[in-house]
């Protein structure tokens, strides 16, 4: 065979394993685009652009959204919506209703090579219910809890830190080879730094919080701290005296992963004072990515003081903080640990520790220099994470999985 014919031939055989069928299903709440946010959501949506621009075929699958199409293309992504549900305060409701999605996902998914999902009972019947949707990809975004067993058929299981892949690994031993880390992507270019943009005086110095207002991200520990915070300002003990502002920003109703009125209630209850004179405030959602980018630069400092220990994924706003060239104030939870560095790129305190917490502030509201320090450091630290960067982590992977089979 003449060479030109080998040189074709090898092409066309590389073209046709290489150029995916894609598949990604995600939660039965929120739709695609992410109208209404969800980091989650937000990630796999840049992630489908991506793996599109890069020549593969990509189907990204959700709920339906008012008088959105039930099937449209948007920037190369096939998108299929289909009827979901609001998420419910009780887990119970949640298993149901995610049972009730991967049966009518199931009727929907097209031929792939790979499937992508993040949710729970999906993969486990559709493996043995539908030939032909592709190899198995589970994103284990939050620690396991005894369900990976059931995910015999997985040909990867993606985890975003350490932590979550030595939970994994010890839930489930017989799977470890097919545990892959791959960090969860930001678009770093969308928080790129302006000059000083982080560290221009603000008045006030504004503390903020991005992100669901529940219990389990421990914002009622933010409140508290706040409340020390205005004591010892009070007492004098601040070195400038410079006045700051805790700026909560995230749904706080329950069909938004919110905690609801009556945990809202409970944080007014917490300090009333400081939210009668705006000391603290809650402000809308943002869901749009130039918008939110914003809403960043106009902070001093970022805290995130989650307190679930076993529900926690890999901190995206504290990463989209970092981009921003903020100073992180994080609690010490353990797939936190696996990439800040306290004291260089963050600080850290013991969660669910008011006192620790606002010490950690106080510190950071006080120092100028050492706030411009860690947010540069920190945003130097994100440029590893950006999503091309991790998209072509992602592929390659895919590629070896189909490389094997074949």
């Amino acid at each position: 065979m003449p060479p030109e014919y080998i040189t074709i031939s090898i092409t066309w055989a590389t073209q046709k394993l290489f150029s995916m069928k894609i598949t990604i299903v995600n939660g039965f709440f929120l739709p695609m685009p992410p109208e209404k946010g969800g980091a989650t959501e937000k990630m796999w949506w840049r992630l489908a652009q991506i793996y599109a621009k890069r020549g593969h075929s990509v189907t990204l699958i959700s709920r339906c959204w008012y008088d959105w199409p039930d099937e449209e293309y948007r920037n190369g992504v096939h998108l299929i919506r289909i009827p979901g549900a609001d998420y419910r305060s009780r887990l119970w409701k949640n298993l149901l209703l995610d049972a009730r999605w991967g049966c009518r996902v199931l009727r929907t998914l097209p031929p792939a090579d790979i499937l992508i999902t993040n949710t729970i009972a999906l993969p486990i019947f559709a493996p043995y219910l539908r030939q032909g949707i592709g190899k198995l990809v589970i994103n284990l975004n939050r620690y396991p809890k005894g369900q990976l067993n059931w995910y015999r058929h997985a040909a990867r299981i993606q985890v975003p830190t350490g932590t979550i892949a030595d939970a994994a690994k010890a839930q489930a031993p017989k799977l470890a080879p097919r545990i892959k880390l791959i960090p969860n992507p930001i678009d770093v270019t969308q928080f790129q730094l302006t000059e000083n943009q982080a560290y221009s005086a603000l008045e006030p110095l504004k503390v903020g919080f991005f992100g669901r207002i529940h219990p389990e991200k421990g914002v009622h520990t933010l409140v508290r701290a706040a409340l020390i915070l205005e004591e010892r300002q009070a007492a004098g003990a601040a070195a400038s005296g410079q006045p700051w502002q805790l700026v909560l920003r995230g749904p706080t109703d329950v069909a938004l992963g919110g905690g609801g009125e009556e945990y809202t209630q409970q944080l007014y209850s917490l300090a009333p004072k400081l939210w009668s004179s705006k000391k603290i405030i809650i402000k809308t959602p943002i869901f749009n990515p130039e918008e939110l980018a914003k809403a960043y630069s106009e902070l001093t400092i970022f805290c995130y003081p989650s307190e679930a220990l076993k529900g926690e994924t890999h901190g995206i706003s504290i990463l989209e903080a970092m981009a921003s060239g903020l100073p992180v104030v994080a609690s010490d939870l353990p797939v936190f640990q696996d990439y800040l560095n306290p004291g260089t790129d963050s600080l850290m305190f013991p969660m669910g520790n008011a006192q620790k917490l606002a010490d950690a502030l106080f510190l950071l509201l006080n120092s100028p220099d050492l706030r411009q320090k860690i947010g540069a450091t920190a945003h130097a630290a994100t440029l590893k994470l950006d999503d091309s960067v991790i998209a072509d982590q992602h592929l390659a992977d895919y590629e070896s999985l189909l490389s094997e089979s074949s």
